[in-house]
């Protein structure tokens, strides 16, 4: 950019863009915090897709967002694609006004359906970019922005097979700050969802919508649950899924008594009490849950869901399995085997154990600041 001597001296200009699921937002706001941690003056700008969750999220956040008409390809249905089509190049236009107007110094992608038009655009006006890939397999998008970007942030071992690896940098994936900042003693976070301070609690995770598979084995081994009362579960159903469950729940109170042991909500605002309860968590295989485990040391049953681009949730999973930092279920046996290896581990004082000191061994912390300065480095260059 013609100002490229000046960015030293002023207040540097990032557009942080992506979106769509929690696992893309978390991370963005994260380095949106590490880079205002460095540099207060800062002016980050972010860019989403119309509709989606992060237009609320990000906000909530203190930062501002604007929406591109974006939408992801259908991969069953091929023939509707002429109207995703149309959404790409709206938003590449779109793209294209709002980095005239915001002039930013850098372009960082953190993958979901906005990514890919504001960084193919920013490339072509000649603004540096730097990629976040947070899987352990490469996104489409991904691999079709590397080529023009400049640095590529990555959690996983071995992504030389998709990207240039001079680009490469080791960061891991950024997570919730305030995850990180545990205040309470485990007691005090079982006391939040009414629990025993002596028994062993498993908490199960779908995401911020939700897991069908994962409801489904849950709604089932009801009888299971009730007739192991020393087990504890905290059970995240997600939005999609609650007023149904609560439902089907209720008649199963009213008829047979109250399921003491089962707490069940849409949605845990504090996770870090829900984590701190835990000797045990069962979740989908996204990037970013995967940091938080490593991060936390809890051992984790994953369950990866078979309803994502390039099955990278497997590809996850089987990263940290191969390594016995988790055990993996496959989303087709789950109502088979899921509730049973999980009460079989949660008993197994050396299994969790082993889990722990393994997923630890994975963590790679300060990614959010690592990612910042590497930010802030190539708009010094």
């Amino acid at each position: 950019m013609d100002n490229k001597g000046e960015t030293t001296n002023r207040a540097p200009r990032v557009i942080i863009s992506g979106g769509g699921t929690g696992g893309h937002i978390f991370p963005a706001v994260s380095i949106a915090n590490a880079i205002k941690g460095l540099r207060p003056d800062a002016e980050i700008l972010f860019v989403g897709a119309e509709g989606r969750m992060e237009m609320q999220r990000v906000p909530d956040a203190g930062y501002r967002i604007i929406g591109l008409p974006i939408a992801g390809f259908d991969r069953k249905h091929l023939w509707k694609n002429f109207a995703v089509l149309v959404k790409i190049a709206r938003s590449q236009w779109k793209a294209r006004s709002i980095i005239k107007e915001f002039k930013p110094d850098i372009a960082v992608g953190v993958g979901g359906f906005a990514s890919g038009p504001t960084l193919k655009t920013a490339s072509m006006m000649g603004i540096p970019t730097l990629l976040q890939e947070q899987n352990s397999y490469a996104g489409v998008t991904n691999k079709l922005l590397a080529k023009k970007a400049k640095k590529i942030c990555v959690a996983y071992e071995g992504m030389e097979k998709f990207f240039p690896s001079d680009k490469i940098i080791m960061t891991g994936n950024p997570v919730r700050q305030n995850l990180l900042a545990n205040k309470y003693t485990k007691a005090e976070a079982l006391q939040t969802f009414g629990f025993n301070t002596n028994k062993k609690t498993i908490l199960v995770l779908g995401g911020s919508l939700g897991a069908r598979t994962i409801n489904q084995t849950l709604m089932n081994a009801i009888e299971t649950i009730k007739t192991n009362p020393d087990i504890q579960i905290i059970w995240q159903t997600g939005k999609i899924y609650i007023d149904e469950i609560r439902k089907k729940l209720e008649e199963i109170t009213n008829s047979q008594g109250p399921i003491p042991n089962l707490f069940v909500t849409d949605f845990i605002k504090e996770m870090d009490k829900a984590y701190t309860a835990a000797d045990l968590v069962i979740s989908r295989a996204g990037a970013g849950s995967i940091s938080e485990f490593c991060l936390l040391e809890k051992p984790v049953i994953l369950v990866p869901s078979p309803n994502v681009a390039e099955d990278h949730q497997t590809k996850n999973a089987l990263a940290l399995s191969t390594k016995n930092a988790a055990i993996y279920v496959k989303d087709a046996e789950a109502q088979e085997r899921l509730i049973p290896v999980a009460f079989e581990t949660v008993k197994d004082d050396a299994k969790l154990a082993s889990l722990q000191q393994n997923i630890a061994k994975l963590a790679l912390p300060d990614s959010a600041k690592v990612i910042a300065q590497e930010v802030l480095k190539i708009i010094e260059c």
